[in-house]
């Protein structure tokens, strides 16, 4: 599908029409613009030509990615109209080169979608032929021959196609013609022909005008002025076997390397057969910058560093010059093919990142867009890349000049909460280079851990009396996840002690897990009881775990011994009799009490605090440990007859 835009535009006086064209085909745009458009001025509306709203321009990130070249383009995103950037000057940018083009690419995200954009740079007529010299000066024998051919130095014009130089015009005169010899390379060089033979002592000097047009509309032109002066002797000029000559050589070469070595002849004798090499007038400065000339050998060498990504061409054009009385000159051209060699390393761009990344993610989440880019041509710019690790990613390479990053498998934050995923890209060339890039991403976290108690179960120990409100235990649970997933609140679990709800026994702290006492407790009532404890974290959706705890009541000494025998009569006295002829070891009587507490609490000991027959009673305490040993206990009958009686 193909559109035209027409613009109309004040140049010299002159109308001059500016034709937009876009291309839309498998992802591609094509634009066609003029060389030197004002600041701000319309491209395009690419928001139109992909098919977007302008709205989702901004939503999506939109972004124009310039290459290696300055960004010359802008978009408005609002409005989804290309304009210029920053002045585009064609002759710089492309050089002499019959096309020039601007390659783009759009990037938008969600869904992740890549544009090729190509804006044809579209020449203007904007440069005028200028000559390097406004005077050439040629200095003829009088002895030269009708149809003897002068170079002349040409005029340079910047502009391509039909804005660049196009014909000369000599002013008319009778002893002079005018010819263009068109070697090869892409000069159309001027050149003085001699019509009829010179008298010098007629006249010694003639002045021509020398006119280059282009072919634009309005042309534009240059002028030079043409000095013959006439001369004697040294009538033949140095010439080359050839008028072209072409070489390639490795833009690795070192300073001082050979490029070609020319030999120009010289018919005639003497001074005026010896040649001086030397670059014309038309070399360049990049030229003269890179190469040199032996004068004297017509050796040219490398004098800089070449480099095939700047320049892959070199046009020489050598002067061979005599050094008669009256010196002449011949020229060639040499042409100089750099060949690439590997020496630039891949280059590797972040262009977008998705990060963090959730856990939970499916194999082929897209994680980052990586721009990879190599300045050499060939399999030396063909690149490949991988990641330099065995990690739970992939690298996927079905869009031009871009990587996807993508996830291959499950995350688990837990296990790994962060990758440094290194991605080596390697050229193509020999030997390979290669660049290396580090991408962090993390890992987001979800809610797949429930929490779980760091014991499975707890046993409190509270001493009966408690204060209410003091703390009994504190139960700790932790949670794997992170955030609000890991916000743990406790609570106590609805069970029954002694017919009653646990929860009025105690109550947790939902933030920490301090269980507290609700109330007094009594171990003569209550020895223990169980109480099941939930913690439920924050995540959605929440999970829960349970623990037991067993609070053991501890026993204090508030019960005091209670005599349950003999029964007391009135008060505290009790009554017995006893035989007047009872033998000493008698036993008069036994006494029995019990306590409500327990353990270290209840264990009795008796004494005779006050007797009216002082010495006539004694108390034997009871031995009940061990009594079921029959050695002890015949050895306890041996010593007292009626303890021994009592214990049976």
């Amino acid at each position: 599908m193909g559109y035209y835009r027409v613009f109309w535009s004040l140049n010299w006086q002159l109308f001059y029409c500016v034709v937009f064209d876009w291309v839309v085909a498998s992802g591609q745009i094509r634009y066609s613009i003029p060389e030197e458009l004002q600041l701000g001025a319309f491209v395009g509306n690419i928001a139109d030509d992909l098919g977007l709203r302008t709205k989702e321009l901004t939503a999506r990130n939109f972004q124009i990615v310039p290459g290696s070249r300055k960004q010359y383009l802008e978009v408005n995103l609002d409005n989804g109209i290309m304009f210029v950037k920053q002045r585009i000057d064609r002759e710089q940018l492309c050089g002499t080169s019959l096309t020039c083009t601007l390659s783009l690419e759009a990037v938008v995200e969600t869904p992740l979608t890549v544009y090729s954009i190509e804006v044809d740079i579209q020449d203007v007529n904007d440069n005028a032929p200028t000559f390097p010299n406004s005077q050439i000066r040629i200095k003829i024998s009088e002895h030269a021959a009708p149809g003897a051919r002068f170079p002349l130095e040409g005029a340079r014009d910047s502009d391509v196609g039909t804005n660049s130089l196009q014909t000369y015009q000599l002013t008319a005169n009778e002893y002079f013609a005018f010819d263009i010899d068109s070697r090869g390379g892409d000069g159309k060089f001027p050149v003085l022909v001699l019509d009829r033979s010179l008298d010098r002592e007629k006249q010694a000097t003639y002045k021509l005008g020398l006119l280059a047009k282009d072919g634009g509309i309005p042309a534009k032109t240059g002028t030079a002025e043409i000095i013959i002066v006439v001369q004697d002797e040294n009538d033949n000029a140095p010439g080359f076997p050839n008028s072209v000559y072409r070489v390639s050589i490795r833009e690795n070469v070192p300073k001082g390397t050979l490029v070609i070595k020319l030999n120009a002849t010289d018919l005639d004798d003497g001074s005026n057969g010896d040649i001086l090499y030397s670059f014309s007038s038309r070399a360049s400065v990049r030229v003269r910058e890179s190469f040199y000339v032996d004068s004297k050998t017509g050796e040219i060498r490398v004098k800089g560093n070449l480099d095939y990504e700047e320049e892959s061409i070199f046009e020489i054009n050598i002067q061979a010059l005599d050094q008669g009385t009256n010196p002449s000159a011949g020229y060639c051209h040499v042409v100089v093919n750099i060949i690439d060699v590997n020496d630039n390393a891949p280059e590797v761009k972040l262009t977008s990142l998705f990060s963090p990344v959730r856990e939970d993610s499916p194999p082929g989440t897209v994680v980052a867009l990586i721009g990879v880019s190599d300045a050499d041509s060939g399999d030396n710019g063909q690149v490949d890349c991988e990641i330099a690790a065995r990690l739970p990613f992939t690298l996927d390479s079905s869009l031009r000049n871009y990587y996807r990053l993508l996830t291959h498998q499950r995350l688990d934050r837990e296990n790994t909460s962060r990758y440094d995923i290194p991605i080596v890209c390697s050229d193509s060339g020999s030997p390979p280079l290669s660049s290396k890039k580090t991408i962090t991403v993390e890992i987001s976290d979800i809610n797949d851990n429930p929490p779980h108690f760091t014991q499975s179960t707890y046993t409190a120990y509270v001493m009966e009396n408690n204060v209410i409100g003091a703390p009994i235990i504190t139960v700790m649970a932790v949670d794997a996840d992170l955030s609000q997933n890991t916000q743990l609140f406790y609570s106590v679990l609805e069970s029954q002690a002694l017919g009653e709800s646990a929860s009025t026994y105690v109550r947790v702290n939902p933030q920490n897990g301090d269980i507290f006492a609700q109330r007094t407790f009594d171990y003569e009532q209550l020895k223990n009881f169980q109480i099941q404890v939930e913690v439920k974290d924050s995540g959605e959706p929440p999970h829960t775990a349970t623990t037991l705890v067993d609070v053991v009541i501890l026993d204090q000494n508030d019960n005091a011994p209670v005599i349950v025998h003999p029964d007391t009569e009135y008060g505290s006295t009790a009554s017995e009799t006893i035989s007047r002829s009872a033998d000493p070891g008698y036993l008069a009587t036994k006494i029995t009490a019990t306590d409500a507490d327990s353990g270290q609490n209840a264990r009795l000991s008796y004494q005779i605090l006050q007797s009216t027959g002082l010495g006539l009673f004694h108390y034997l305490p009871r031995y009940r440990r061990n009594l079921d040993n029959p050695q002890l206990r015949k050895k306890r009958c041996k010593q007292t007859k009626a303890d021994c009686c009592w214990e049976r």
